[in-house]
Order: C-alpha cells, then sequence, then structure tokens
C-alpha cells in the first residue's frame, strides 16, 4: 500500500485517471534498468525516481568528466572525477529516498547484462553506441522485457519502444541492422543539451506509460526530432520475420 507521505508526494500523477492509485502502486511494485547515466540517462533517472519507481538500476562503469556537466544534469560540479553511479545515486536518493538504488558500475558483459534485464521489468537503452544498444536489444529479446531506446547528436533525436511481449513489435536490429559504416559520439559531432533532455524525457514518459498500462507507447514506430526546426516526425516500423535477433527461426 501507499502510505501517507507517498500519497503526498506523488498526489499530482494520482489525481491522473491514467495512473491513480493503481498505477502508482504498480510504479511501487516496478523494477527499472537504466543503462547510461549520460545526457539520455541524467533525464531518465532523475524522472523515474520523482515518480516513484521502486526500484532502479543504475549502470554505467564511467566517470564523471567537466565536459559532460552540459548536458548531464544528474550530475554536478562537486561530481567530477566520481563514478556515474555513485554521482546519480547521491542526487536520486535526495529526490526520492523512499525508492531503492542498484547499482552496476562496472561495464556489464553477456552474462551479467543478461542477469540485469532478467532482474526488471523494463529497461531504457541511454547508452551512446552501437555495440552497447545491440547488446542490450539481444538481451530483451531473449527475456522477452521492454525496451524503450532513445538517441540524439547534434541537433537531431530519436526515440522508439521495443516490445517483444508483442507478436507485432520489432527489435532495434530490425530498424538498424548492423548499423552505419561510421558511428559518431558527441565528443565528435557535439550535441545540445536541451535535445537529450527532451529525449530523455520522452523515455521516461513512454517508461511510465508501459510500466502502468495506459496511452499508446511508441511500438512499431520512430520518433524523429529536428531540434534545428522543432519539428517531429513519425516513420512506421515492422518486424523483420527474417531478423537474426527476433526473427521466428531465433523466437
Amino acid at each position: 500500500m501507499l502510505n501517507d507521505q507517498e500519497l503526498l508526494r506523488y498526489s499530482r500523477q494520482i489525481l491522473l485517471q491514467h495512473v491513480d492509485i493503481d498505477g502508482q502502486l504498480r510504479l511501487k511494485e516496478s523494477r527499472v534498468l537504466i543503462v547510461g547515466l549520460g545526457g539520455l540517462g541524467s533525464p531518465v533517472a532523475l524522472y523515474l525516481a520523482a515518480a516513484g519507481i521502486g526500484e532502479l538500476h543504475l549502470a554505467d562503469f564511467d566517470t564523471v568528466d567537466l565536459t559532460n556537466l552540459q548536458r548531464q544534469i544528474v550530475h554536478d560540479s562537486d561530481s567530477v572525477g566520481l563514478s556515474k553511479v555513485d554521482s546519480a545515486i547521491r542526487r536520486l536518493t535526495a529526490i526520492n529516498p523512499q525508492i531503492q538504488l542498484i547499482a552496476h558500475r562496472t561495464a556489464l558483459d553477456e552474462d551479467s547484462l543478461a542477469a540485469a534485464v532478467a532482474a526488471v521489468d523494463l529497461v531504457l537503452d541511454c547508452s551512446d553506441n552501437f555495440c552497447t544498444r545491440e547488446a542490450v536489444n539481444a538481451a530483451c529479446v531473449a527475456a522477452r522485457k521492454p525496451l524503450v531506446s532513445g538517441a540524439a547528436i547534434r541537433l537531431e533525436g530519436q526515440l522508439s519502444v521495443f516490445d517483444s511481449r508483442r507478436p507485432e513489435s520489432p527489435c532495434y536490429h530490425c530498424l538498424y541492422g548492423h548499423g552505419s559504416e561510421a558511428e559518431l559520439t558527441c565528443s565528435e559531432a557535439g550535441v545540445l543539451g536541451p535535445l537529450v533532455g527532451l529525449v530523455g524525457s520522452l523515455q521516461a514518459l513512454e517508461a511510465l506509460k508501459l510500466l502502468v498500462g495506459f496511452g499508446e507507447p511508441l511500438v512499431g514506430r520512430l520518433l524523429l526530432i529536428d531540434a534545428l526546426g522543432t519539428r517531429f516526425r513519425e516513420l512506421r516500423v515492422k518486424r523483420d520475420p527474417g531478423c537474426s535477433v527476433c526473427g521466428s527461426s531465433h523466437a
């Protein structure tokens, strides 16, 4: 049940008929893995902690650098040199001491990633490289766990939800295959802070919708964000029956 303090803390979202007390209880009972605590993972972690997710599992092997602070808003100047996981735990505990925070401070290999995904109800991919996204996707498909995937670089962002519990849902590999021949990073190409904040906030929103069970998640749809022109475009994405990750021969 929700105690009096929780009823007061979450009162504004409990007022929503799509959430109500039952939805807030689902959030309290939920376990969520956030892979990456950078520009995307920062708003994701902040909003999900504030919303009352029962357990947040935080995965990042990196430390906070001064160049991160322009966009990675879960960290601050006093966190430079600290583990990003420890920095985030400090901030999230200050925001909501009632939730449980589970730390993954080292890089996840195939086995540890599979175990981390199996231990939660939903995964948010907030990483910044294709190899990690592919590995997280494969683990989510194998464990049949919904995956909320976001990306942003320069002034462009994208977002989608891959839910292997739904037979019609594509996976990340259906959409991107083996990736592009030249993968740029933010340190090479740059990125604007509010853009990753926007994408991360939308990832948190999709996670709340999936966990509570309301609205229409971005399954089978890819949201493209053009920050330069403030334009949003949506593409339909179909499952690839021959996909090497989620195709029928691998189901």
